[in-house]
């Protein structure tokens, strides 16, 4: 295997050259390096940076480790006792040399199964990030997790309803593919770890979460207690879609009775869920990262983190451009019905999710209305 050091952050790591002929991800390649998720890093060193500021101690596994580059930047960079697993034996030894490489004395390989190694310890902090769907890996990293929980699920035609079937088998739970389709696959793969961690009588609380590119990623505070565990249940619930008029609706509870008719058009609405209702992020630890990132000079982070606090806090966003196309009529700049939602009283913001997305708490007739009100003031 020919490999070449490179430097994330201030942690350099031996990774493999891949086969540039062959497909991505390089079957040819022992160990998977992925450059392109060098921003997700960044994150979540400062992310775990930020939540364990005042608890040193803390300890942190990273959970599916490849070339380590994960862990070995929150050892070296946070500066958490890490430990990095994997079952693969050429990972094994490449992680060794990485930790040699960098000279770290608070970080451990172990070649253990994954699972294995999460049923027989518990640690502080888990970061989940495996190739592909974190399902398989899900049980054992909320019995083993006892502070902060972070994942990353690959798996988004799943979450977000592209492949119905294969969401409902990883995830227990119902997507759709809407316009909102992101933030389904944030909203499913929360509501699938708040219910796992229900199991181990726990709570969460989200503290930052976002989907780029083709990831879901989420960080979540967690607890332990029967209380607070039955009290997060109360944000999982389900979301009633109309694909005919666009109106959504959404109600908290396992069990819940929705209208299978749309209230606006009449016509026979689609159920998501369960899945997380309640808030994405928390505003203020939003914005301790973003000053982290820019501590630490994180460019490729900041504008998605900014974006991420200064969301608002209500579910599924809105499809400027779809919605105009409903309508019939050209789009005038997001930023002008943001500010004519909010005049008429609403709240109203952009979203991370994309570009010409927004949310607020008026209802579809409402935003439609002022919609076709700011394309009447531009003629």
């Amino acid at each position: 295997m020919l490999t070449q050091i490179i430097t994330e952050g201030t942690t350099k790591v031996e990774v493999p050259i891949p086969d540039e002929t062959s497909n991505f991800p390089p079957s040819s390649v022992a160990v998977f390096y992925n450059p392109a998720m060098r921003t997700n890093r960044d994150i979540a060193v400062a992310a775990i940076a930020c939540f364990s500021k005042d608890n040193p101690e803390y300890t942190c596994l990273d959970a599916l480790s490849a070339s380590g580059i994960r862990g070995l930047r929150i050892a070296k960079e946070v500066g958490l006792s890490t430990t990095m697993s994997d079952w693969d034996e050429v990972s094994f030894e490449l992680i060794k040399r990485n930790i040699e490489l960098n000279g770290l004395s608070n970080c451990t390989s172990v070649k253990r199964n994954a699972n294995v190694v999460m049923l027989d310890s518990s640690f502080d902090i888990i970061d989940l990030d495996p190739f592909g769907t974190p399902a398989p890996f899900l049980d054992a990293a909320c019995f083993s997790t006892k502070r902060l929980l972070c994942i990353t699920a690959t798996d988004t035609a799943p979450l977000c309803g592209a492949h119905k079937k294969a969401g409902i088998r990883n995830y227990a739970a119902v997507p759709l593919k809407t316009e909102y389709y992101p933030e389904m696959g944030v909203r499913m793969l929360m509501g699938a770890a708040a219910r796992t961690l229900a199991k181990y009588d726990k709570s969460m609380t989200p503290l930052l979460s976002y989907a780029s590119a083709h990831y879901v990623r989420i960080f979540a505070a967690v607890k332990k207690g029967i209380n607070k565990a039955d009290e997060c249940l109360k944000n999982i619930g389900f979301v009633s879609h109309c694909f005919n008029c666009g109106e959504r609706n959404w109600k908290s509870g396992l069990a819940v009775h929705m209208e299978e008719k749309c209230p606006v058009c009449g016509q026979t609405t689609s159920l998501a869920g369960p899945l997380w209702l309640g808030r994405l992020h928390d505003r203020e630890f939003c914005g301790q990262v973003l000053d982290e990132v820019r501590k630490r000079e994180f460019k490729g982070a900041e504008k998605l983190i900014a974006a991420c606090r200064d969301e608002l806090d209500v579910p599924m966003h809105y499809d400027y451009h779809k919605l105009c196309k409903s309508l019939g009529i050209t789009a005038m700049p997001t930023d002008q019905l943001i500010l004519a939602l909010r005049e008429k009283g609403f709240q109203a913001s952009r979203t991370h999710f994309t570009g010409i997305s927004f949310k607020t708490d008026a209802g579809m007739e409402e935003i439609k209305a002022v919609v076709k009100g700011l394309t009447q003031k531009s003629h």
